[in-house]
Parts: C-alpha cells; structure tokens; sequence
C-alpha cells in the first residue's frame, strides 16, 4: 500500500469530519455559490458550480467557456457523493490506493459515476450526507480544493 496515499485519505477523511453543517438552506447554497462565483471571476476560470440537496437543485451556474460536458461530469460527481457518503476525490484515492476501478470494486459504470475531485458531500451534524457541492472545469484537485475552501471560508464566516 502506497504510504502517500494512505495520508491523502486520511486528510480527506479529516475535510469530511471537520466541514460539516449545523444546518443548510437554499440561502446557504446561495452564499457558497456567489463565494465560488467571485473566485472564479476575480481568477478568469471557467468553471461550472452545482449546489444540490439530493433531489433538489439548490443552485447552478455555467461560466462562458464551460461546455455541457462540465454538467455531465458534475452528475457523474452528484451520483459519487450520494451513493458513497464521500468527495468523489476520495473515492479515486480510495480506488487507487486499493488498486482497484471502480467497476472493479461497486460493479457500477464510470459513465455513471466520477471518481475524480470536485464533488463534496453537504454533512449536517448529527444526520449525515444530505447533498453536495460540486465544481467541474479545472484539474480534478483543484475542482476539490475550491469547493472546501468556499465551504471552509462559509462555515468560518457564520461561526458554525
């Protein structure tokens, strides 16, 4: 087992326990979109941000430059977090530390599902995943790596 990765999932399990929510409404996804809006415009990244609590689109934005294949990887990411209670980031690691794919390990299609960052779970204390933040248009950790810190800046900002 690769040692590297071995603390790779065990500082994304840490993001899991450490970024959770005492609550989360519509107006929450509107302040973690417009957080990752300005980076994204004040960076001159295109990128597309989906905020969803399972079943219900919370919010979305498309920046010029995105394509509709930004959208596709962003529900094969949705579809990681809800199946697997995790950032898609660490189902990849996770797989790749265990030197398995996917289809190998959950019998699941990576038409379906994406194991790459970008897609970070909504955990309300005390009730577990709920929905998820999800970025796609940069390099998959970076994808990853915005979306913790809007919700790491959000949860610092509202003391919660």
């Amino acid at each position: 087992m690769d040692a590297s990765l071995t603390d790779l999932l065990e500082s994304l399990e840490r993001e899991h326990q450490e970024l959770q929510f005492s609550s989360f409404s519509s107006e929450t996804a509107l302040d973690i979109g417009l957080l990752l809006m300005e980076r994204a415009k004040k960076e001159k990244r295109a990128i597309a941000i989906d905020i969803t609590r399972f079943g219900h689109q919370l919010f979305h934005y498309s920046f010029d430059g995105t394509r509709p294949d930004n959208d596709e990887w962003i529900k094969r990411k949705v579809r990681t977090v809800a199946r697997f209670g995790k950032s898609s980031y660490y189902m990849g690691v996770f797989l790749r530390h265990h030197g398995l794919s996917l289809e190998q390990r959950y019998f699941v299609s990576t038409t379906e599902y994406a194991v790459h960052g970008g897609g970070f779970p909504i955990i309300l204390r005390g009730t577990g995943v709920v929905g998820a933040i999800t970025v796609s248009g940069m390099a998959h950790e970076e994808d990853h790596l915005w979306v913790v810190e809007a919700i790491r800046a959000h949860l610092a900002e509202k003391g919660k």
